[in-house]
């Protein structure tokens, strides 16, 4: 156990802030296998390789959902094994699923690449890190929750314009190449060398709390502060909420997903030139900074559900926007309500759930809601590039989606805290 704690005890903080750091750090490595960093490379691989951009999308939408598949299984191993193994062992995955892209030659290897990506990238970078954020922090746990979202925002503005410029001047292969590299060397080691499983593992409370009350029947230290009771998975999904906080997540994740990955396509489709669309894109990430500072402060002091509902309404808001843009400055507002709304919901759907559940097995819970997430941001391209591929604008994908943000608000405002652990919001 002394060897264990040495590095925790000689820290002359909380080590949670560590974690903190660590944790961010992995969410902004997931770039190159997020959205905003595929869709780089999307307009390359068709035009080097003569497919449509149905198809592409179609195996963009194939490997996310493989990807889902994966997210139930994976926060079970989180449960039991913990993050640093994990953690480590994604990474040296994710760097080989990087390498494996550039060198895809046929529709089959497209496919697995993508399968690889949406689950080392979006979806193993996004479980991992949040569960062991919310297993560190509780009472904080929105504030430092923005903070993850800031180093999530801050991928989505560092990596579009990293990736096009390895992509303008070694070519879209060589990229995947170098990206590759960077993964493995920023994130395996610090991994396994900084990582720890909870505070309780290493004679720790929940945000650097000295005071301890008792041991609850999972394991959790609960203390005078804060007195947490935790929902096992079955437990979970016995409750109306879980199902409605489901629902009210898939918008942002679908829709979001979908206008991103064709993001150079909408804005040409609205007369804007790529140049315009590009510098779009670097607007959304700064605002999405704002969002998540506004929703973790927020998140801590006001029911987490009443942020769902304001997030989705303002997406709402924006879908309805992009029927409007001709000019740049209409591609700029919509950049900045799409920033907004997505630093709103990401901090928000990652807090919620174990603020409604607890930390005992919340790898398992979010496991299973991140296999939901990652479906439907598979699901969001197709249907938006088959509509393109067939009316020539992206105006009728839009209006068949437009009744899904409101719906999820609807499902938000309706998400009770389950009544266990009604005291988490007042």
């Amino acid at each position: 156990m002394k060897n264990k704690n040495s590095l925790v005890n000689n820290v002359p903080f909380f080590y949670g802030w560590v974690i903190l750091a660590i944790a961010s750090v992995a969410g902004f490595m997931s770039g190159p296998g997020q959205t905003y960093g595929v869709s780089v490379f999307v307009n390359h691989i068709i035009d080097d390789l003569g497919w449509s951009r149905t198809m592409v999308s179609g195996m963009y939408t194939a490997g996310s959902l493989t990807a889902a598949t994966t997210m139930v299984l994976l926060g079970r191993l989180l449960d039991k094994f913990g993050a640093r193994v994990l953690m480590a062992l994604v990474a040296v995955l994710f760097g080989l699923a990087a390498m494996w892209m550039s060198n895809i030659q046929s529709v089959l290897h497209l496919y697995l690449g993508f399968a690889a990506l949406r689950t080392l990238g979006q979806g193993s970078l996004s479980l991992i890190p949040t569960t062991l954020i919310s297993i560190w922090f509780v009472r904080h746990r929105g504030k430092v929750t923005s903070v993850y979202s800031l180093a999530m925002a801050a991928s989505q503005a560092s990596f579009p314009p990293l990736i096009y410029l390895l992509v303008t001047n070694l070519g879209w292969r060589n990229a995947w190449v170098i990206l590759g590299i960077l993964i493995w060397s920023i994130l395996v080691i610090p991994s396994l060398v900084l990582i720890r499983r909870s505070p309780e593992s290493v004679g720790l409370l929940p945000d650097g709390d000295l005071s301890k009350d008792r041991n609850n029947e999972d394991g959790i230290v609960t203390t005078e502060i804060y007195e947490e009771i935790n929902f096992s998975l079955r437990e979970a999904i016995s409750t109306r909420s879980f199902w409605l906080l489901m629902m009210a997540g898939a918008s942002q994740s679908l829709i979001s997903t979908a206008l991103v990955f064709h993001h150079v396509s909408v804005m040409s489709s609205r007369g804007l030139e790529s140049g315009i669309a590009a510098s779009i894109l670097s607007v959304i990430a700064p605002l999405a900074i704002l969002g998540a500072f506004v929703a973790g402060f927020l998140a801590d002091r006001l029911p987490n559900r009443h942020i769902l509902v304001v997030g989705q309404l303002l997406f709402l808001v924006a879908m309805l926007w992009t029927l409007n843009i001709s000019q740049p400055w209409h591609g700029f507002v919509y950049g900045g309500l799409l920033g907004i709304t997505n630093g709103l919901l990401m901090t928000t759907t990652t807090v919620i759930w174990p603020n409604y559940y607890g930390r005992a097995h919340i790898g398992s819970i979010r496991g299973v809601v991140t296999t939901w997430m990652v479906a439907c941001a598979g699901l969001g391209p197709l249907p938006f590039g088959l509509l393109f591929d067939l009316t020539g604008s992206y105006t009728t994908a839009i209006l068949t989606f437009i009744a899904l943000p409101l719906t999820c608000a609807i499902s938000a405002f309706f998400a009770y805290p389950p009544t266990k652990v009604a005291q988490l919001e007042k």
